[in-house]
């Protein structure tokens, strides 16, 4: 609660210093929505539910949205920013299955989203070219195409906000000495996993783990030829790391062990440059990142072309790159001004070398004589300690691995991260009033390196999107999603989202 009350002091702090110092320039920004949707399955499409910051998770929706915001003047040496979120309505709920011990057998219970729920609500800081922020804030990829891509490897937006305090730089900043050929990017943050409860109502108590209170990390150092230049290139490391909290091993029903771990400022340090712990986690916390390359060629009319690829790592195996073709793989076009065609995604990915199938270190067993060590068998987003690296049961990396929300039986991980497929993303503007968005693509997944499926399972999964802007009234927009699903990854699916949405802004 600590977060919250920091939070609301910024915000409160940030209201003031507006009020005492607004000037002409300064403007607070207002926005309200109302959506509906309704679908064929039991949870809404996969694009209708996928990078929308854990809005629409279920088949049948209605919410009301109202927020308000002051952006970061990044003109300014000194600025600062804050913003609030309310999100509200109704959802259908899903059957899931729990297991009673005292009964000795399994029972459904349904459950759904809240009714209301505070989506954002931070407080920021730029100065010269480093920034601060708390609170709640929607974080998108620092690298890919939000609105086209199948979604990052470590930050997608696919959940709901974390409570976080993050700071860094604010944009590419130039390294001395370089003349402007290299610059550096990067920022990290510390965040507390709100979603306790929703382990505890959706966690079928029969097997494997739950862990509660954990705590987040997250970095990134990315490096930026100069831009000014027809070919510039990204390249550089993101991580992430979750730590803290009390963990339950349950077996056949059974509460069989419980574990809490260390979270005092030793390891906080820890999470920032991962250190041996000694004893059977080696390493403080469940740690996971991707190498990211992204290159850009601008052509002579502005248009731009990009090619790019993120490879996953979850161990020292992956960070060697020892984990094969595993990665997304892209490429990009995007146009300099409107137009049928402003922009263009295709992506591969493939997660199913994950190192190899066997992992095995004789560090592992007292006395054993067996030289070196195999590292292998990752499982991608799943840990033996720490819950699956998902929050609010969204994956907070690729949606392309079905999410936990999505396991009916219970079962807290990822239950088919051995993936590969493609993906395409395409939009552009009909008329200045008219726009679309396309996106499609086809995933087949076998199962985990330690728990394959009796039988492969898939989707092909295609959207249309069309937002209407009438000239006649200023900051009106209507929108329309409508969705094809084909498979059980997890199901096949045909689901309709519209929405209504005005913005406006005070200028003072």
């Amino acid at each position: 609660m600590k977060f919250y009350k920091v939070a609301k002091y910024n915000l409160a702090l940030a209201f003031t210093v507006f009020s005492i110092t607004g000037k002409a320039e300064d403007v607070l920004h207002y926005e309200a929505s109302a959506f509906a949707g309704t679908g064929s399955g039991k949870f809404a499409p996969y694009y209708i539910s996928s990078l929308e910051h854990g809005r629409f998770t279920q088949a049948d929706n209605v919410r009301l949205e109202a927020s308000f915001w002051k952006d970061v003047d990044y003109e300014k040496r000194f600025s600062y920013g804050f913003g609030a979120d309310v999100i509200g309505g109704y959802a259908s709920s899903v059957a899931y299955e729990r297991y009673s011990a005292e009964t000795e057998s399994w029972f459904s219970h349904k459950e759904s989203p809240s009714s209301v729920w505070l989506q954002q609500l931070y407080g920021e800081l730029k100065f010269r070219g480093v920034f601060a922020q708390l609170g709640l804030k929607e974080q998108n990829s620092a690298l890919l195409n939000q609105r086209l891509s199948s979604g990052d490897l470590i930050e997608s937006g696919n959940t709901r906000p974390m409570l976080q305090a993050r700071a860094g730089f604010w944009d590419f900043q130039n390294i001395p000495f370089t003349n402007g050929w290299l610059q550096i990017s990067g920022e990290g943050a510390f965040g507390y996993m709100a979603d306790d409860g929703w382990w505890k109502n959706h966690y079928n108590y029969y097997g494997n783990h739950i862990t509660t209170h954990q705590l987040y990390n997250y970095k990134r150092v990315y490096f930026r030829t100069k831009p000014s230049k027809p070919f510039s290139v990204i390249f550089g490391m993101q991580a992430a790391a979750v730590f803290g909290g009390t963990t339950k091993w349950y077996y056949n029903g059974e509460l069989t062990r419980t574990q809490s771990h260390p979270k005092s400022l030793k390891y906080f340090v820890k999470m920032l440059f991962p250190m041996e712990d000694g004893g059977e986690g080696f390493y403080s916390g469940n740690h996971l990142g991707s190498w990211d390359i992204r290159g850009r060629y601008r052509l002579k009319n502005g248009d731009e072309l990009f090619a790019y690829t993120s490879w996953l790592w979850d161990d020292g195996s992956g960070i060697g790159k020892l984990n094969g073709f595993d990665g997304l793989w892209g490429i990009e076009y995007k146009a300099s001004r409107p137009g049928y065609i402003s922009g263009v995604v295709a992506e591969y990915f493939d997660f199913t070398n994950q190192s190899g199938p066997i992992h095995f270190n004789p560090g592992d067993y007292d006395g054993c004589t067996l030289p070196g060590h195999v590292s292998g068998a990752d499982d991608y987003y799943n840990n033996a300690s720490y819950n699956a690296y998902a929050y609010f049961g969204m994956a907070l990396g690729t949606p392309v691995m079905m999410s936990p929300i999505y396991n009916l039986d219970g079962n807290p991980n990822f239950v088919a991260n051995a993936v590969r497929g493609f993906h395409i993303g395409l939009e552009g503007n009909i008329t200045p009033s008219l726009d679309y968005r396309v996106k499609g693509g086809y995933r087949k997944a076998w199962g985990t390196p330690f728990n394959m499926l009796p039988r492969p399972i898939h989707l092909t999964s295609v959207m249309l999107e069309a937002g209407w802007h009438p000239a006649t009234v200023n900051g009106l927009t209507i929108n329309a999603k409508v969705e094809l699903d084909r498979g059980n990854m997890p199901e096949n699916a045909f689901g309709i989202l519209v929405g209504v949405r005005y913005d406006g802004l005070f200028n003072f």
